[in-house]
């Protein structure tokens, strides 16, 4: 049957521009979807009900004011109820997905319609992935673990998405695909662990640490738990001179805090029953994480569309694509070298390239690389 729907016979009785098009409409229909996605999936809100409404003003969106881009220039970017801002997020994000099918349709649609409107769909989840880690450094499972599946049920109903002929194939290369983009960046984020899983400050003397029931407060910043904490097993471990509780205080002691446990030396506390501690100390040791488990989830959804090959070649990319973005906010002092950065935008960037131009890319590198040994050799 989809064989039928998708054959390229058929989609060439209509001009092919009139299905570009079609595309890029459909895409900026999307892109509206992916707006909700992008503002209720972090908030764990359904993306369902209740329908588009004003985030100031609770103003139900008819239909005819949910009109993709159009709605937003026409009203200017304001809310038509309450007049509040409307953030450019939204045209952005419908701009981008309607480019975006738009692009696929251009690329792959004259082969293969089928493989056009996945990659479109697919691109689609890497965009709202992209959104949501920017903004919260997470990426939710339905688009992760949700696309890892959708992933592997496609590649057997589409083998042609891993350049195979059987159903077969397609799903032992989308597990192929599964396994080496989850297995390397875990390996990676163990290995991340254990060489620079501790970060240790050095504060002046005599220097008063505070813990609310929220953050650690530094002289000089505040950090909040979320960012500290990524596992029960992280821990923040220091030695004060004094500790004092609510209740209670010691001297000199070695402190070990968890979000589960709290250690003063020998004895154990319940961190919930501690609404407040301060310490003076001169060195704390926080823990630290070079990746995410969500980064673990999202290799492996980009490896069940993209096989293992692509897998590899968008680690790579990544990491080259993050460590410049990283350099440039580092110089312009948005961002610290141990400042936690998010991982997601560069891996769907890296997916992005693969898809439109990495086999081409891995070619060109290889002639390139063995020319310059050539010529390196005297050959």
């Amino acid at each position: 049957m989809l064989h039928t729907i998708f054959n390229p016979t058929y989609w060439e009785a209509v001009p092919f521009h009139f299905w570009s098009l079609t595309f890029f409409a459909f895409g900026c229909i999307v892109g509206s979807f992916l707006n909700v996605c992008i503002y209720r999936m972090p908030l764990d809100l359904s993306v369902v009900s209740p329908p588009s409404h004003c985030p100031h003003c609770k103003y139900s969106i008819p239909f005819y004011l949910n009109i993709p881009l159009l709605t937003w220039l026409s009203l200017h970017g304001r809310c038509k109820n309450c007049g509040a801002p409307i953030s450019p997020r939204y045209f952005i994000v419908e701009l981008l997905t309607g480019l975006t099918f738009l692009a696929c349709w251009l690329v792959f649609g004259a082969h293969s319609p089928a493989l056009a409107l996945v990659y479109s769909l697919f691109l689609a989840g890497l965009i709202v992935a992209t959104f949501i880690d920017f903004e919260h450094l997470i990426i939710p499972d339905e688009i992760t673990l949700g696309g890892a599946v959708a992933g592997f049920v496609i590649s057997f109903l589409l083998p042609s998405l891993h350049h195979v002929a059987s159903n077969g194939q397609g799903m032992v290369q989308s597990a192929l695909g599964i396994a080496a983009g989850a297995g390397i960046v875990y390996g990676t984020l163990r290995g991340g662990k254990l060489l620079f899983g501790r970060q240790k400050m050095k504060l002046p003397l005599e220097t008063k640490i505070i813990f609310s029931e929220t953050a650690l407060c530094l002289p000089d910043q505040e950090i909040s738990y979320d960012e500290i904490f990524y596992r029960q097993s992280d821990t923040i471990v220091f030695h004060a001179r004094t500790v004092e509780l609510v209740d209670r205080s010691y001297a000199n002691a070695t402190v070990r805090l968890s979000p589960a446990r709290l250690r003063i030396d020998d004895e154990e506390i319940d961190p919930e029953t501690v609404p407040h501690l301060e310490a003076v100390c001169s060195e704390i040791v926080l823990p630290r994480e070079a990746m995410g488990l969500g980064d673990v989830k999202f290799m492996a959804a980009i490896g069940a569309f993209l096989g293992w090959e692509a897998t590899i070649f968008s680690l790579v990319v990544a990491a080259m694509i993050g460590a410049a973005y990283g350099g440039v906010m580092v110089a312009l002092h948005k961002q610290k070298w141990s400042g936690r950065l998010y991982f997601g935008p560069f891996l769907a960037a890296a997916a992005t390239i693969w898809i439109f131009a990495g086999p081409e890319l891995v070619a060109w590198y290889l002639r390139f690389s063995q020319h310059f040994l050539d010529r390196l050799l005297g050959h």
